[in-house]
């Protein structure tokens, strides 16, 4: 039977079938438990039911032969019980089958359930009830007739096939939907016993595909697709019908006709992309092109798109998949993107589904790159995904890797590397590779960031570095001879043999660069020959056959070593290899003319390797199919067809209306779709009102769900919107005929403000970390990531509203009038923050739901300057600075730097300014005006500003005067890159909770006396960091909360007092390497 037509239903979740199309037998079961108001795995009110045994058989027996209605019926409940248990009851066969005539109809329908489900093992004895069943297809209870008909067909013998085919064909007219879907399921068993019925039941499925119900559609359709696939003309007619009822049909209909009508619609339609050259050459296409008529989309191709587009939203991951392929292959290229923020949201289901979805995106991230890029951040690796789903989003990132987003995406490559998986680690070094095939300015940064891994302590990381290095050198080995003569130098350390091999082809490849070690190399290699692997041997030989032949001075001696071990090596490959090269190096009397050609043979120029994608040929198996998943055509695959290059006559697809009958799912004989009223009056075969711009009006049990359902709204997407995009529109639309001109309707109103706040809160996660010491993958300034988004509309409170909260006070010393600034520089004010009305980011326009987060006055303590420039080595010119946590003007991601320059010469400095600012990728740096003359004895203060970018990297420039240049660095504490932030206790607790595992930090740390008092812990935790207070309802503790400059993540501080002087301090922040040296800082703060 066909097993890959089901398309990995359950894989993604899809109820289970048989390859047969037919349900199981228990889920029948608890269809028959419904229609009798009792639910069958609980059917039996007595203990014994649980405790059915073998000895307790013979009990059974006892009442199903009984006489009494009652006992029957109870011992059923019990066999049916056992069933949906798992537990084998096929020994009560004969006492089961011998009340298949019982009048009592609850007993008979639980005998039906019972034969379904032994039938084809007890077969003999099935045949003697068959005159019953045939009798029970007559009987008025539609759930008896369908149940008679489901265990003949289950009975496997040739002899009642005449019996079968007749019973289906009545079936087939029954009034009983129910009753037909029954008989669509038994086609397909009836035809893999007796293929020479295929006629008649061609004739029967004919039938059933002109039904007008939902119920019989996905039935018929599975019983066209195992039976006749071939026969295209049988879905014509019924075309319309089917796109029309697809969104009422169940889910596992609804990607059995979605899979079809893609095949379908291969054959019928034109290519929605023909007039788009994807030709190499230009001249044939262009001629190509100019022969082709104007392309016009057929209305029917339209409305498959449009009946499916609203299955997007569907709760079943199946039917997102099938619709989602059937875009892939047959959306014009400009209709395709509407799919992946259906797909990406099905990144949260189960890790089986991931897997699956992973897989397909992977294939169309090659070709269609730009669809996936505004969610690259959707495919960033979790800890706890399994290394399989790993590796696909490595695969996803590396496929969306272009030269704007590549230094992001190299940064995160580098925080994976230091992962404890080793498979996830390789994988991760291989995409650095492939990154800096594919995107030649950052190949010299990768292949310096993979040569930096060189020394890390993890053999695995390395040899995979030395496989991964090797194959870039290909590609321009002669401006890197001295990596190849850094790697000579790891032959001593590295023992995995793929990396030893790698590194003896690289010398022996390029030995003409390292003239000097070459030699060396070989000589180490001859002593541990022996015992090398069998790989490592063979790259020996090669090795000492190069040198041979360029540098037979040194290494003639050393290369008949080689050889002769090797000529006795246990290996046969070896052995031979050995014999082989010794022929062809080695000039002798017998050797033949190949001797002349060995230079050319062995030092012949070889092709750089292509790093490509595995996902890359993929695309020619149809998407979300078994055989695409595997890569190899499973048993039962039907290839999707291609093209035709003319369409075929789109009037076989008009039906003719005789007498207007009631329901009529198809459309009149123009050709066209029928409009929307008509469409609505079919009683079945409506079309879905989410395509012409209303929200769709689903049954909850259907997959097209309401986007408002908790199934399909999705409020935590970083990227996917409330509602989708083109629904909202609609609704606005519609709500615009109804709301008077000028107003806004509410719903419209509140439904900008969430997306609104979506798109900001998603923006303000848009910073990427830099916080690593010495970063190997950093690239140069003209590789920037894109600026971060502003901190949405939050506004800084000046000092007189922060007294009027001062029951929700932030920082002790912020409300305290006499604050201590010891080391205050002259030039600045003591005020702790004068009444500022500065907006940060954001326009007042845009309201934040569900309600603003405020940023505070800063949190002054005792302000601390550092030392810029001594005025030794000034030379009379000293500099200090300091951060005084105040917003710099004009930009809110930036530390306000406040500087103080003095001149402690006797002479007058002029043009004192900054220059040629060294920053890493993505810092800034706002210089202060140039200060035209500073007199002797005279002191300056200026103000500039900074973005760290979230990173404690020093910022690197110029300091000029007008006749000297001073290199001179600032580097940030942490607690500078951080400004506080306003939020009351249940949202400090609700953002905590976000923010665990590795976000968040515990250490416990013992408080000196002098820091055990609620001002002086305040005063302390402020003075390292610019936190605000967060109202706290222990006694015992105390909670700070600010967010980053650059990027606006939480920083969330907690330190609670335990017994004694023991505390404990814990920190929650999605920036690890911020949270960690945050730690470290307060503790030292509390501990002085």
């Amino acid at each position: 039977m066909a097993q890959d037509k089901c398309h990995l239903i359950t894989q993604v979740g899809q109820p289970q079938v048989s390859h047969c199309a037919t349900p199981l037998p228990v889920q029948e079961s608890l269809a028959l438990g419904k229609h009798l108001g009792k639910a069958l795995p609980a059917v039996s009110p007595s203990p014994a039911a649980g405790r059915v045994s073998l000895g307790m058989h013979d009990d059974l027996k006892e009442m199903l032969d009984s006489n009494k209605d009652s006992l029957k019926l109870e011992a059923m409940k019990r066999i049916v019980a056992m069933i949906a248990r798992g537990k084998n009851a096929s020994d009560l066969f004969p006492a089961v089958v011998k009340n298949v005539a019982c009048k009592n109809i609850e007993v008979k329908k639980l005998v039906y359930v019972y034969l379904v489900r032994y039938a084809e093992e007890q077969q003999d004895l099935a045949l003697l009830s068959i005159s019953t069943f045939q009798r029970g297809l007559k009987d008025p209870n539609q759930l008896i007739r369908a149940s008679a008909l489901r265990v003949l067909s289950s009975i496997r013998v040739p002899i009642i096939v005449p019996i079968m085919m007749l019973a289906i064909k009545e079936a087939a007219s029954d009034m009983s939907p129910y009753v037909r879907k029954t008989a669509a399921h038994a086609i397909p068993k009836l035809y893999s016993l007796d293929s020479d019925q295929k006629d008649q039941l061609i004739e029967v499925i004919e039938k059933l595909l002109a039904d007008k119900t939902t119920l019989v559609a996905g039935s018929v359709v599975m019983a066209f697709e195992e039976v006749c696939p071939e026969r295209i003309d049988l879905i014509h007619k019924n075309y319309r019908k089917l796109c029309n009822l697809l969104i009422d049909v169940e889910e596992w209909g609804q990607v059995v006709i979605i899979n079809m009508l893609t095949r379908y619609a291969r054959t019928q339609f034109l290519s929605p992309n023909q007039n788009v050259s994807d030709t190499k050459e230009p001249k044939a296409e262009a001629a190509s092109l100019a022969k082709r008529k104007p392309y016009v989309m057929d209305p029917d191709h339209r409305l498959l798109l449009r009946n499916t587009k609203p299955l997007l939203q569907s709760r079943n991951a199946a039917v997102v998949m099938a619709v989602a392929q059937l875009y892939f292959h047959l959306a014009p290229k400009a209709e395709v993107g509407v799919i992946a923020k259906a797909l990406v949201r099905l990144l949260r289901s189960h890790r089986s589904v991931q897997y699956v979805v992973l897989q397909n995106v992977a294939t169309m991230s090659i070709k269609r790159r730009g669809m996936f890029e505004p969610y690259l951040k959707s495919f960033y690796i979790r800890s706890t995904d399994p290394t399989q789903i790993k590796i696909l989003k490595l695969e996803v990132l590396t496929n969306l890797a272009n030269e704007t987003n590549i230094s992001t995406i190299l940064r995160e490559f580098q925080t994976y590397i230091r992962s404890m998986d080793k498979d996830f680690v390789a994988a991760t070094i291989q995409a650095i590779g492939r990154c800096a095939t594919n995107i030649g300015k950052v190949r010299d940064t990768c292949l310096n960031g993979l040569v930096q891994l060189l020394s890390n302590r993890d053999e695995l990381v390395v040899a995979e570095s030395v496989v991964v290095i090797k194959k870039l050198l290909q590609m321009q080995p002669a401006q890197h001879s001295e990596i190849i003569k850094h790697m000579a130098k790891l032959t001593d350390n590295i023992q995995v043999p793929m990396a030893r091999a790698s590194i003896l082809w690289l010398i022996g490849e390029y030995c003409e660069h390292v003239p000097k070690i070459a030699p060396d190399v070989l000589r180490k290699m001859a002593k541990s020959f022996t015992n090398e692997e069998d790989i490592v041997k063979l790259q020996v030989i090669n090795l000492a056959a190069k040198l041979y032949l360029t540098n037979s001075k040194q290494s003639k001696l050393l290369t008949q070593y080689v050889l002769n071990l090797a000529k006795y090596d246990q290996n046969y490959d070896i052995r031979d290899r050995a014999r082989f090269i010794r022929q062809l190096i080695v000039p002798t009397e017998k050797s033949g003319a190949l001797n002349k050609y060995a230079k050319k043979l062995f030092l012949a120029q070889k092709p750089a390797p292509i790093l490509e994608s595995s996902f890359k040929d993929r695309d020619h198996f149809q998407l979300g199919s078994l055989s695409h998943l595997l890569n190899a055509k499973a048993v039962g695959y039907q290839e999707l067809p291609d093209w035709p290059d003319e369409a075929p006559d789109p009037s076989v697809r008009n039906v003719e209306v005789r007498g207007a009958p009631q329901g009529a799912g198809c459309m009149g004989g123009q050709g066209g779709v029928s409009s929307q009223e008509e469409a609505e009056e079919e009683g079945q075969g409506r079309l879905p009102k989410g395509s012409h711009g209303e929200r769709g009006q689903v049954s909850p049990g259907k997959a097209g769900c309401p986007s408002r359902t908790p199934a399909c709204s999705e409020p935590d997407s970083p990227h996917s919107p409330s509602e989708d995009e083109e629904e909202e529109e609609g609704a606005k639309k519609a709500k615009k005929k109804k709301a008077p001109p000028g107003r806004k309707s509410h719903a419209e109103t509140s439904s900008e403000e969430a997306s609104t706040s979506e798109s900001s809160s998603s923006g303000s996660d848009s910073g990427s970390e830099a916080e690593s010491s010495v970063n190997p993958f950093s690239l140069n300034p003209a590789v920037t990531p894109p600026p971060p988004q502003p901190i949405p509309s939050s506004s800084i409170i000046s000092t007189s509203l922060v007294t009027d909260l001062e029951g929700l006070t932030l920082t002790d010393t912020s409300l305290t009038p006499a604050v201590s600034v010891p080391h205050a520089l002259p030039g600045m004010s003591r005020d702790p923050c004068p009444s500022w009305g500065l907006q940060v980011g954001g326009s007042a326009s845009h309201t934040p739901a569900p309600r603003p987060r405020q940023l505070l006055s800063p949190a002054f303590g005792a302000v601390r300057t550092y030392e810029l420039l001594h005025r030794m080595a000034g030379e009379g010119l000293s500099v200090e600075y300091c951060f005084s946590r105040r917003p710099f003007p004009g930009d809110p991601h930036m530390v306000a730097v406040h500087i103080q320059i003095s001149n402690n010469t006797d002479a007058e400095v002029k043009s004192l300014r900054v220059s040629e600012p060294k920053l890493l990728s993505g810092m800034r740096i706002q210089e202060f005006p140039e200060i035209e003359r500073l007199a002797p004895g005279d002191t300056a203060n200026v103000v500039m500003g900074i973005d760290f970018c979230d990173s404690t990297q020093a910022a690197n420039f110029q300091l000029c005067t007008h006749t000297r240049h001073f290199y001179v660095s600032i580097q940030p504490p942490v607690g500078e890159l951080m400004a506080p932030v306003f939020m009351s206790e249940n949202e400090f607790k609700k953002e905590q909770g976000k923010l665990t595992g590795m976000s968040e930090i515990t250490e416990k740390l013992t408080l000196p006396e002098k820091c055990r008092s609620d001002h002086a812990i305040v005063q302390q935790v402020t003075s390292a960091a610019n936190v605000g207070r967060v109202p706290c309802g222990a006694d015992n503790e105390y909670r700070f909360a600010a967010k980053t400059m650059t990027s606006g993540s939480l920083v969330l501080i907690t330190l609670e007092q335990r017994e004694g002087a023991v505390a404990q301090l814990t920190v929650n922040s999605e920036k690890m390497v911020i949270g960690t040296m945050l730690v470290k800082d307060i503790i030292q703060a509390l501990a002085q």
